[in-house]
Parts: structure tokens; sequence; C-alpha cells
């Protein structure tokens, strides 16, 4: 169990780079918020070669770690024990700490996605498109899993890439039609398209952007808006950013790292589009 909230407790998010992360600005307005005076959280760079470093040298004041780019998978063989979600992608975002020492590894990307989309009004789609094919895409997958009645298309540019998520389709029970990169502007017409690619990569998508699109979640949130998401919302779809991603899937990091339940979303909802106005 977290030790109380007198004690001094540490939190952080760890990759590689990770200046721009808005995280600790959503955690410590929820510490604020909960009244936890003494916790802390920071960030670090920390790539794969020196994660198992860092691991070793945290104390029994450590509570959690978030975990982005390019750590998700890397982190997996230093824990105690995996949550069956992070298992379903080899993918941990969220590490939670015990005095004892011991480390579990979790993935609050996927209900935190389910979250966003919930709190948009979306709990069920007949199919549905993924542009991008990395780690973010197969949580996507993943949560998609859990919503998506029909098939879901996945554009990717590489061959290898298409292997990998023909074998997260058939590892998650999703029915997946790959289609080629060049092809992505096709996706646009889905009932809803999750866009898990880098910063740019869908700016040359915007001009097909349909008369009347339905919902485009983006998984950026900097910078933000990104073109195809500007162009979306010019048309009247629907947008989901990334921060709301990020904030739902924090706020589930806060609950299994504190204890503490419900984190309060609002606030730090508040606290993060402060932080990316003044960018």
């Amino acid at each position: 169990m977290p030790a109380p909230a007198t004690d001094r407790r540490r939190a952080a998010v760890l990759g590689s780079p990770i200046a721009h992360s808005l995280s600790p600005v959503l955690h410590r307005a929820a510490y604020a918020e909960l009244g936890l005076a003494d916790w802390t959280y920071d960030h670090f760079d920390v790539d794969e070669a020196a994660l198992p470093g860092f691991l070793e040298g945290l104390g029994p004041e450590w509570a959690g770690l978030s975990l982005t780019m390019p750590l998700k998978r890397a982190v997996i063989p230093l824990l105690d024990s995996v949550s069956e979600t992070a298992a379903s992608v080899d993918a941990v975002n969220t590490v939670v700490l015990t005095e004892d020492g011991r480390r579990t590894g979790d993935n609050t990307d996927i209900p935190g996605i389910v979250a966003a989309l919930r709190e948009h009004g979306i709990e069920k789609v007949e199919s549905a498109a993924i542009l991008g094919a990395g780690a973010t895409a197969s949580s996507a997958l993943a949560a998609l899993a859990r919503i998506c009645t029909g098939e879901v298309t996945v554009h990717v540019r590489s061959a290898a890439r298409a292997a990998e998520m023909r074998g997260w389709a058939e590892r998650l029970g999703v029915d997946v039609r790959l289609a080629d990169w060049a092809d992505a502007a096709e996706a646009l017409r889905a009932p809803l398209v999750v866009a898990t690619t880098p910063a740019g990569a869908t700016d040359a998508l915007a001009a097909a952007v349909p008369e009347m699109p339905t919902t485009l979640f983006d998984v950026l949130y900097d910078p933000w808006p990104t073109a195809l998401a500007a162009r979306w919302s010019a048309h009247g779809g629907a947008v989901v950013s990334g921060l709301d991603l990020l904030l739902h899937q924090a706020v589930l990091q806060v609950e299994q790292m504190t204890g503490r339940a419900p984190a309060p979303l609002a606030a730090m909802r508040k606290a993060g589009e402060h932080a990316l106005a003044d960018r």
C-alpha cells in the first residue's frame, strides 16, 4: 500500500526526450488538489541503456513512475509483475513501487483511450481506422478491441509494421485490415479515426478531410492543434486530443500511485490547458 500522505513520497516520468512532457503539470496539480503536500513529481531524461541503473538507484520514498518512449517495452524485464492489460500489448507506461522494493507494471493508455472517447460520447463504433503502427497504435488497437464491433483498418508504412500489427490483432482478437500509408486518406471516412503518428506525419492528410467528418482522436498534444485536427474541426467533426488521453491515463496513474480515488480530473485538465496555452 502507498505510504500515508504525511510521508515524503516521490514519483516521476521517464523517457528520452522528456522535457516537453506535461505529466509533471498534471500530477502536481492532482497532488495539490488532494492535499498531498509531501509528494513530488519530476521528469528525468532516461534512455533504454540507463533504465536499469535508474531503477536500481530508487529508494523507498519512490511511489511510482510514468514511462514514455522508448521505455514502455524495455522496462518489462525489470519488473516483478505486469498487469494483464499491459501484457496484452507488451507495453508498460506505469510502474507502481512499494516500500519493500516490488515493481508492478501496468498500461493506463488503453483504459485512458476508452475513457477519453467515452467522455466525448463514444462508447461503441461499428468500424475504425488507425494511422500508424507504433507502440501507441498497439494500445489504440487494444482499446478498440473493447469498443469496436467491426473491422479496424490500420494504415502502415512498411511490411514489418504490417506484420507487427497483424500479430497484435490476432493476439487481441480484433478484425484488422492492413492498408498502405499511401492510401491513408481513405481512413478519414471511417466513423472513428485514431492518429498515432509523430508530429507532422499527418499534415499532408489535412487537405483530404471529408466535408462531413465524424470523430478524430489525435494522440498528439504539442503542438496543438495539428493540421489534421484543425481542418477536421473546421469541417465540423468531433476531435479528441492527445491532452484528453494524457489526462485520463494520468488520472489512473495518480490513483494507483497514491491510493487516492477519484483523482481530480477537472483540476488536472485546467492545469494542463494552462500549461499548453503558455507554450
